[in-house]
């Protein structure tokens, strides 16, 4: 995954079954994804893996839990292109 999808505000990175794993432009510190399904948006620190705010249903959860755990480098490398300033 060496590329992602350019929207106006929040570049989608991945999805996964109807998830939206997106990272904002311009966003603040910590390091951190939007994970959004449905009705529901989480944030979840992409280090250390801990919900920063927000809820998610378990199944769902536990497939972005797996995703990011899987793609933590490349989760860091597009919050920095993103947020340049914030390195």
């Amino acid at each position: 995954m060496d590329t992602f999808v350019k929207t106006n505000a929040m570049p989608l990175i991945d999805s996964i079954d109807g998830i939206r794993i997106c990272i904002y432009n311009g966003d603040h510190r910590p390091p951190h994804i939007h994970a959004t399904y449905n009705e529901y948006d989480i944030l979840i620190l992409i280090e250390t893996l801990e919900i920063y705010a927000g809820e998610m249903p378990n199944k769902q959860l536990k497939q972005v839990y797996d995703w990011l755990s899987g793609n933590v480098d490349y989760a860091l490398e597009v919050f920095y292109e993103l947020n340049p300033e914030l390195r």
